[in-house]
């Protein structure tokens, strides 16, 4: 354990720097009396907030805005596609789409040990049964529409703006040749010998160079940042707003490779702002709040150095912490129980990851059944390979449903047990099957429930839950998440829209 420099060099501490300490060499376990205790935690808390305003003022630190996509486009079962050319999972239920190969053989299920990158490679096309029943390879999608968020990101010298998709199931900061022009800052360094490439199970592709440069993220300035710029891009990544991709996971998954075709990954930003010397030990970390436009102040943000106390405040709860197993890369933690209605599940040894890089949330299958028996008229469709909800059901009838996170489990919101209109009669959940995956993936269906602390520098995951008691309306439309009246564009000219009046359940028309 390293202390701080700002502790060796004094006799006597104060009561600050005591807790401070006493935070960052206590090992904190779900075992310990500590680890919730709350009157220790909120004083831990308390001392950590004072150090990072202090941080916040003398940086100019800020929120970076999440800004919804304009391209996202809600659709259940490519969601569920999206996520199965992601992690190359195989679907446990029946349906059109299945994974083109069998798994690594270096990949061990059984005992949940993942070769350091298997995951990423393991599968190579998305397979979909054509009409006789024979596999035959899925197009390309639009990659862009996969992208609920995007956030700003100033990059060199002087400074391009950006936006990236902050993706916390990855660890590569790329962007397009046109969104970031690296011959036009006087401070990007080529790092010769070095390439990247990121292949997507449904063929799209991007891939390139490699330099270093200095990057801004909500006033945090980081140098020396590996970015990748791409020279080749599939048609689905070149055009449209999203200018690249960030990755906020652990770097053993990046994809950087010598000219010799050895993996040799890069630092993610936050492990070089880690390594500044100007960020203390308590500011190693960022956060996340989603909303949806439901919400009646949709103001979804990231931080970096520093976490909102405002908004901890607000939710009226003490940050619940689980313990982080980044071996394989992912912000992986224990999530071994579910309820539905106060039903508990036990699910022993379960993982889980958060990532803010899937739209849904995919769970056992057990912990997914569960769930569907309780929605009256809920049934598993193969045709859209997924569980359907009757769009005739009401919100304040959906079940509880909440899943762990270390020691507490959440709820999350039953407007986001919906995920979009299916057909003229059904909604495709939200949650669904993980599949073969022996871990539970987390994305934003969950994590618009809470306010996430991803605390890097002490490997831990931190959750606050964030439930919004008022909205605009009760259900996601097929056009995002939103009220009553919803604005359709019938093409790219943006003065060709049309109002459209919502369905009962608020849903935009199809034919809008």
């Amino acid at each position: 354990m390293t202390i701080p420099s700002y502790f060796s060099n004094t006799t006597t501490l104060s009561l600050q720097q005591l807790l401070l300490l006493s935070l960052l060499t206590t090992n904190y376990t779900q075992d310990s009396p500590n680890y919730q205790n709350p009157h220790h935690q909120h004083n831990i808390m308390e001392s950590i907030f004072i150090a990072q305003s202090k941080l916040r003022a003398e940086l100019g630190l800020h929120k970076v805005k999440a800004i919804p996509n304009s391209k996202f486009q809600r659709h259940g079962t490519k969601a569920y596609a999206s996520a199965i050319n992601r992690y190359g999972l195989q679907p446990t239920k029946p349906g059109p789409l299945t994974s083109g190969k069998i798994r690594d053989p270096s990949t061990n299920w059984t005992s949940g040990k993942f070769a350091v990158g298997a995951i990423r490679d393991m599968w190579t096309s998305l397979v979909e049964k054509t009409g006789d029943n024979k596999p035959g390879e899925v197009g390309a999608q639009d990659q862009q529409g996969d992208m609920e968020y995007l956030c700003e990101v100033l990059i060199g010298t002087p400074p391009q703006k950006v936006l990236l998709d902050f993706d916390t199931g990855s660890a590569d900061l790329w962007v397009r040749p046109d969104a970031f022009k690296n011959d036009q800052s006087s401070t990007f360094a080529p790092m010769h010998n070095k390439s990247w490439k990121i292949e997507y199970g449904d063929g799209s592709s991007a891939s390139g160079f490699v330099g270093q440069d200095t990057i801004s993220i909500g006033g945090l300035v980081i140098k020396k940042q590996a970015v990748e710029v791409a020279k080749h891009v599939s048609s689905q990544f070149s055009q449209g707003v999203m200018g690249g991709l960030l990755g906020l996971a652990f770097k053993q998954i990046n994809t950087v490779h010598s000219t010799m075709g050895i993996r040799d990954p890069q630092p993610t930003p936050v492990d070089n702002m880690i390594e500044q010397e100007d960020i203390p030990k308590e500011a190693e970390l960022f956060t996340s709040a989603f909303y949806s436009s439901r919400d009646l102040k949709p103001e979804s943000f990231y931080t970096f150095g520093w976490i909102d106390q405002d908004l901890v405040k607000k939710c009226g709860e003490e940050i619940t912490w689980a313990k982080v197993d980044n071996s394989q890369g992912f912000w992986m933690f224990d999530s071994t129980s579910a309820s539905v209605d106060g039903d508990k599940i036990e699910l022993s040894d379960n993982k889980a990851i958060a990532d803010t890089g899937t739209t849904l949330a995919l769970i056992s299958d057990e912990a997914c059944d569960a769930l569907y028996k309780k929605i009256d008229g809920a049934a598993y469709s193969e045709k859209y390979q997924g569980y359907l909800i009757p769009k005739s059901i009401k919100v304040d009838s959906l079940p509880e449903f909440s899943v762990a996170v270390g020691g507490r489990e959440f709820v999350i919101q039953k407007e986001d047990l919906i995920f979009a209109e299916a057909d003229e009669s059904n909604y495709y959940g939200g949650v669904q099957s993980r599949g073969s995956m022996p871990f539970d993936i987390l994305g934003d269906t969950f994590l618009k429930s809470i306010y996430a602390i991803w605390d890097q520098g002490n490997s831990r995951f931190g959750a606050v839950p964030k439930i919004e008691k008022e909205q605009k309306a009760p259900e996601p439309s097929k056009d995002g998440d939103g009220a009553q009246k919803v604005i359709c564009t019938l093409d790219k000219s943006p003065a060709k829209k049309s109002v459209c009046i919502a369905n009962s359940a608020f849903v935009c028309p199809s034919d809008c």
